[in-house]
């Protein structure tokens, strides 16, 4: 039998409920179908779901017709749930995407898109509505294609010479196929499909159940079952409970078989399961084994968590949406704080983007939330659940800290008869990269055991920033030392020596506070563009010029969610209920009035008793305590980050440029500009490490002597690093002087000639010109000749005598710098040596 999981998601209001239940009705699995509007849904089964109109938890209801199953997981379509829709992905071999035929393709739509595009899942979409006056077909499917992605194809249609061809036009081999039979066949579609390379599209109404058969049909002939793994592997995607208060945990079998009473190894657990349910709605039967394909709730494991991987499976990738706000939770005085707190670390187990916190110090519970809907879902549920009260107060933005630099972190824990010393490594990380734990220490100076209790404590708790007492984010924390005693280390002595060592390490760094941003889409009247612009500066957004669609203007670009949070109420009052103000979570960034927010919080990390950075010795057996800044100074292993020694060779180098960048006071503001006030040192070197040239065992031709040349097609560039390509779409000569500007540090401290040329070629009448900017070369290129032609010739005529490297990202330059004897290096790569040496920079200025 082919067994399939198929996930349903959509925009809020798109009809995926009803379309649900018309699956469900027409297969045969119900005998008639409910309405949201009714309350009466076989899969909104939830009596909040049903007061509200709105999936709020996913579910699962089981079609069987001839010899296929599809477990169908319906998912929230509103903004503030959509954690949840984000959890099941991982578990699903295809999704169904419900689009509003009136309303079209919407910002939690493309954010949908994303995450889909994200975990690789095949996807069908139903347009639905279409029943609906003034809707267009034809105009929904090519904004599908522009909007989506091009390999959308209507599958609704009958399969003629035309349906073949837009197939064939999404994939090389599919249009071999149809040039040579004239036609394609179904299982090459289902594969192309398969790996994401055609999305069929159907259209229909599920209220009035047209289309639907055929789309059922379409699922059917259309998809494909992976081959079976033979070990056994699951996937949890949720955890909740019953009525009688089990456990359950939620999973996709995806290789293997299990069985009622086998014994189930993860983490530290080994936990037997109790009973095999197979859920379809409220209902569910209970089966002595479970099979790949299947989705099934286990019981019996208590320490499970969703995105959990249990067999051969890995835990999922980190989720990409989170709750960007932090809400106080007050509980009547009745009610026993912390009893309250335990009852709410259930609901995180079933739902972790909930980031339930308390705050030992304000004896506060404090909730990580995504909007005031699920607020008011969460308050009913802690009633119904627990029969608690609660009061949130207003949201505040939940806030996040990283770190720009590298640094050792020590923490030493030695009360009289305990013993542990840790080191740590912090390092940052790119944004969205969480919190990364590795060990890179030999078991032959700490024993395994050890390494692993310290990895465990780093895991086990949420490390707080020194800005402002946020989560810290985007930070790899390497373990690279440590030490125990024989006879008086104990498992809580390394606990302390952790938590210090992280603490210290961040005392010790460069701390950057993050805030989160939108990304969002503002509709409005083109009359009332100027003040939305207005609005969206003051604002501190970034967004590119006005798409005009009619008589309305379409603004889009990100936003931070400190700013914006009502905007919409904003909008709806000076465009009349006529503007629409859609966003959905773009990320963590730099906060834009760090200092602003860092002095409003007023946070004291040394205050913070909860997170200490000092660490505890002994002396003439008593413990001392050692503040955070003077702990290198007691430590008992050596650093591991030693104070890498001057390279013989650049300080020269080095000394001239700085001396350089001091006399010139314009260049001296642009390098205060962008690193802040630079304080004067006698000892004015940068320190870069030893390095031993290994000699080549073969003879090549010699490296040109001189200068090295670095040639940057400028305008290839701007739209190539995202920063600058935003800076674009709002002014094209605003985006040429930062990058000007950027490299006229970059060259300050590189013994390079730096030529950036930009296309002028399109200037009538126009000779061409060369400035040099604080020497760098900045050529335009005269009229007939593009920036290509200008750096093909030069690279000619350097590459005889010099070593040239040319920044660019176009594959025909590729060639033609590769056959001049040039080095070529992309517009990503030299980003980041651009930001390696800004880093360097701002290591000397600290």
């Amino acid at each position: 039998m082919k067994r399939l999981v198929m996930g349903i998601l959509a925009h809020v209001d798109s009809g995926k409920t009803t379309l649900a239940e018309a699956l469900l009705f027409e297969t045969g699995t119900i005998r008639s179908i409910g309405r949201v509007d009714h309350k009466n849904a076989f899969l909104d089964n939830h009596s909040i779901e049903r007061e509200r109109g709105i999936t709020i938890f996913s579910k699962q209801a089981i079609i069987k017709t001839d010899d296929i199953e599809f477990s169908l997981l319906d998912t929230p379509g509103h903004v503030d749930f959509s954690t949840e829709a984000e959890r099941t992905l991982g578990v699903l071999d295809y999704a169904i995407l419900v689009i509003s035929g009136a309303e079209g393709i919407q910002s939690h739509t493309e954010t949908l898109w994303n995450l889909l595009k994200r975990y690789k899942v095949p996807t069908f979409i139903f347009v639905n509505k279409m029943d609906l006056t003034g809707t267009d077909r034809h105009a929904v499917l090519c904004a599908l294609q522009q909007k989506l992605d091009s390999g959308c194809v209507d599958f609704s249609r009958e399969q003629n010479h035309k349906f073949y061809e837009d197939v064939a036009m999404c994939d090389e081999s599919l249009l071999q196929e149809f040039l040579e039979n004239n036609s394609i066949q179904t299982d090459c579609i289902a594969n192309a499909i398969l790996n994401r390379r055609i999305f069929p599209c159907f259209f229909g109404s599920a209220l009035k159940n047209d289309g639907v058969n055929l789309f059922y049909e379409g699922l059917k002939k259309y998809t494909v079952q992976s081959a079976d793994k033979t070990e056994f592997g699951a996937r949890v995607f949720k955890i909740s409970e019953d009525n009688q208060g089990n456990r359950l945990t939620h999973v996709k079998i995806t290789g293997g078989e299990v069985n009622v009473k086998d014994l189930i190894n993860y983490g530290k657990n080994s936990e037997k399961i109790n009973q095999i349910r197979i859920y379809s709605g409220t209902k569910f039967n209970t089966v002595d084994k479970a099979y790949p394909g299947m989705v099934c709730a286990l019981t019996g494991l208590s320490g499970t968590f969703p995105g959990q991987g249990l067999g051969c499976e890995k835990d999922s990738k980190r989720p990409v949406l989170e709750p960007v706000l932090s809400y106080k939770a007050e509980f009547p005085e009745e009610n026993d704080l912390h009893t309250a707190y335990l009852k709410m670390k259930i609901l995180e187990q079933e739902d972790p983007s909930l980031k339930v916190v308390y705050n030992e110090r304000l004896k506060e519970i404090h909730v990580w939330l995504m909007g005031e809907v699920q607020i008011e879902v969460l308050s009913k549920l802690i009633k119904e659940r627990f029969n608690m009260s609660v009061i949130f107060g207003q949201g505040s933005i939940a806030y996040k800290e990283t770190i720009s630099l590298a640094v050792e972190g020590v923490g030493h824990y030695e009360p009289l008869r305990h013993y542990a010393e840790v080191h740590l490594i912090l390092e940052p990380l790119p944004p969205e990269s969480g919190i990364v734990i590795a060990t890179d220490l030999s078991e032959d100076e700490l024993d395994k055991n050890w390494q692993r209790l310290i990895l465990t404590h780093l895991a086990e708790k949420s490390h707080l920033g020194v800005l402002t007492g946020s989560p810290v984010t985007d930070i790899k924390i390497t373990l690279a030392s440590g030490k125990a005693h024989l006879k008086h280390t104990e498992g809580g002595d390394f606990r302390q020596a952790t938590y210090r060592a992280v603490r210290h390490g961040l005392m010790k760094a460069k701390s950057v506070l993050l805030e989160p941003w939108y990304d969002f889409v503002l509709e409005l009247p083109s009359a009332l563009t100027g003040r939305a612009m207005t609005d969206l500066t003051q604002m501190n957004a970034e967004f590119g010029l006005p798409e005009t669609d009619g008589e309305y203007s379409v603004l889009r670009g990100i936003v931070p969610v400190r700013t914006s949070r009502d905007y919409h109420l904003t909008l709806n009052n000076y465009s009349g209920g006529k503007g629409k103000f859609s966003v959905s979570h773009k990320g963590y960034l730099p906060c834009i009035d760090a200092e602003k927010i860092i002095a409003e919080i007023n946070y004291n990390p040394l205050s913070d008793t909860e997170n200490p950075a000092d660490s505890v010795f002994c002396s003439h057996g008593a413990g001392f305590t050692v503040p955070w800044n003077e702990v290198e100074e007691h430590m008992h292993l050596e650093s591991v980050l030693k104070t890498a020694k001057t390279d013989e060779l650049q300080p020269a180098r080095v000394k001239e440029s700085i001396s350089r960048i001091v006399a010139d006071k314009e260049l001296m503001q642009i390098f205060e500009r962008t690193y802040g006030k630079v304080k004067r040192r006698e000892d004015y070197l940068l320190h870069t490490p030893h390095t031993t040239e290994k000699k080549n065992t073969f003879k090549g031709k010699p490296l040109p002597k001189g200068p090295e040349y670095v040639l940057v097609d400028g305008y290839n560039v701007i739209f190539a690093w995202e920063f600058l390509k935003n800076i674009a779409e709002t002014s094209l000569e605003m985006a040429r002087d930062k990058l000007i500007e950027i490299l006229c540090g970059y060259r300050a401290f590189k013994d390079v000639e730096l030529i950036v040329v930009f296309d002028a070629y399109k200037v009538k009448n126009n000779k061409g010109s060369v400035d040099k900017i604080h020497d760098v070369y900045v050529v335009y290129t005269k009229e007939a000749e593009t920036a290509d032609m200008y750096i093909e010739k030069t690279t000619h005529q350097l590459a005889k005598k010099h070593r040239v490297r040319v920044v660019t990202s176009d594959s025909v330059e590729q060639l033609i710098i590769l056959g001049a004897g040039a080095l070529r290096i992309p517009a990503s790569a030299f980003l980041a040596e651009v930001r390696e040496t800004e880093a360097q920079i701002r290591k000397f200025l600290s």
